[in-house]
């Protein structure tokens, strides 16, 4: 079984509700029309489709109508999606969505805070051949914030974490706008360390010990309550899916409960752990993202895909 996490950059559909980015006003000044919006579904179905995973989950989906014309985009060209989710927030202009092959048991979306700023994150439990496992679809703040808005998604996530059973199964991914090592790389960033060295991703998380060490595959099995960040079964110079500045970040993550390495039922497949990287993907290096011109007036051009790569995983019973 394959588990995958892609942010799409801003899949906006073609109704006015008034919480678009204005270069995805329908029908507007940036030229965001029918015929531009269906390159943009054909070519985010084209990355789905190659990732061909069994669970995929989604950030930056406006509406459950771009979803659900993401799925007929997808049926076209030949990948089927029985169940899905979406999850929006309050006012919130992008929002997390989830595609499976597998059964649906429950949904539930958990809000960070009731404001703008915040997405909720997504909650799905789906059944894998008669096992459930939890997946928890994350979009954080982004850094042109500070660490502790990020970390106000940290704390609902392992609220809810804390409330389920000591043996179940549970996979977080999506956009953290984190680093796997967020709390080294941030140290010297006046802009983002307000909290004292404290991280989401990494302290309330529990990626790492009680020393500041990361959490191996291999002590995850005995650890109590830390979580393993799949960055960790990558080439340390391929732990990137974002580049800004020209520099590779790791801000998508997948991270996983003891439960899926403790040689039972459900478990991760060591080393399976990948970003997706075709060709077609990277220009001058970088993620060919979505492409606006850069002269006035400024419109979109109908190329390109995201600013970030899918990345995925496999895991067996």
């Amino acid at each position: 079984m394959k588990i995958a996490s892609y942010n799409v950059e801003n899949l906006f559909d073609m109704n006015r509700d008034g919480n678009e980015y204005e270069e995805y006003t329908p029908n507007g000044d940036w030229g965001w029309t029918q015929d531009i919006y269906r390159i943009k579904l054909k070519n985010t179905a084209q990355v789905i489709r190659a990732v061909n995973a069994d669970i995929i989950a989604l950030q930056e989906i406006e509406s459950e109508v771009a979803l659900k014309d993401l799925k007929t985009e997808l049926n076209r060209q030949g990948l089927y999606y029985q169940y899905y989710l979406f999850a929006r927030g309050k006012k919130s202009s992008v929002n997390t969505a989830i595609l499976s092959r597998y059964p649906i048991q429950s949904g539930l979306k958990h809000p960070v805070s009731y404001t703008r700023k915040y997405r909720d994150i997504l909650e799905a439990k789906i059944d894998i051949n008669g096992q459930s496992l939890r997946v928890f679809v994350n979009h954080w703040k982004s850094k042109s914030g500070p660490e502790s808005e990020r970390i106000l998604s940290a704390k609902r996530l392992i609220y809810r974490l804390n409330e389920l059973s000591e043996n179940e199964p549970f996979v977080l991914l999506g956009d953290f706008n984190s680093h796997y090592e967020e709390y080294k790389t941030f140290l010297k960033s006046r802009k983002h360390n307000d909290t004292e060295g404290i991280t989401g991703i990494n302290h309330i998380l529990k990626t790492i010990d009680d020393e500041g060490n990361p959490i191996t595959y291999a002590s995850l099995k005995n650890s109590d309550g830390h979580l393993y960040n799949l960055w960790y079964d990558v080439d340390e110079k391929q732990r990137w899916s974002h580049k800004y500045k020209g520099k590779g970040e790791a801000l998508d993550n997948m991270i996983i409960s003891s439960a899926l390495a403790d040689g039972e039922g459900l478990e991760y497949v060591r080393g399976s752990f990948q970003r997706f990287e075709a060709d077609y993907l990277f220009y001058k290096g970088k993620p060919y993202r979505w492409q606006h011109s850069k002269t006035h007036p400024k419109h979109h051009l109908g190329e390109g895909y995201s600013d970030h790569l899918p990345i995925y995983a496999l895991f067996r019973m």
